[in-house]
C-alpha cells in the first residue's frame, strides 16, 4: 500500500480532529502530499497539500487557519490536524502524492496516487 490514510471519526462542531496518511518511504522523500475530501453529493475538492521537504505548504480558502497540514518524518506521515470544525466539513478525506515542479497544485490530476479514505463526521 503506498499511501494509507486513518484518523477519522465523529466529533462535535467547534471540536478538533487529526488525521494522518502514512506514506511508502518512496513516495514521501520525494511526493507532494495533499489532502481532498469529497462529501456526500459533492464533488471532490481540494484541501491542503505540503511539498516533498515541508518548506511550502498551500489550503484552500476554508481550510485556512483551522487547518494545518505538516510532515513527521520519523513515521513517514502527513497529519492534518483540522481544528475548529464545522458540520460543513463532513466528508471522507483522502490523501494523494503528486510529483510535479512549481506551486503547489490544487488539481486533483496531479496526483498520482491515492488513499483509501477516512470519514470525518462533524455534528452541530
Amino acid at each position: 500500500v503506498q499511501l494509507q490514510a486513518s484518523g477519522g471519526g465523529l466529533v462535535q462542531a467547534g471540536g478538533s480532529l487529526r488525521v494522518s496518511c502514512a506514506a511508502s518511504e518512496r513516495l514521501f522523500r520525494s511526493y507532494t502530499i495533499a489532502w481532498f475530501r469529497q462529501a456526500p453529493g459533492k464533488e471532490r475538492e481540494f484541501v491542503a497539500a505540503v511539498s516533498w521537504n515541508g518548506a511550502r505548504t498551500r489550503y484552500s480558502g476554508s481550510a485556512e487557519g483551522r487547518f494545518t497540514i505538516a510532515r513527521d518524518s520519523a513515521e513517514n506521515t502527513v497529519h492534518l490536524q483540522m481544528d475548529d470544525l464545522k458540520p460543513e466539513d463532513t466528508a471522507v478525506y483522502y490523501c494523494a502524492a503528486g510529483y510535479y515542479s512549481g506551486a503547489l497544485t490544487d488539481l486533483a490530476y496531479e496526483y498520482g496516487y491515492w488513499g483509501q479514505g477516512t470519514l470525518v463526521t462533524v455534528s452541530s
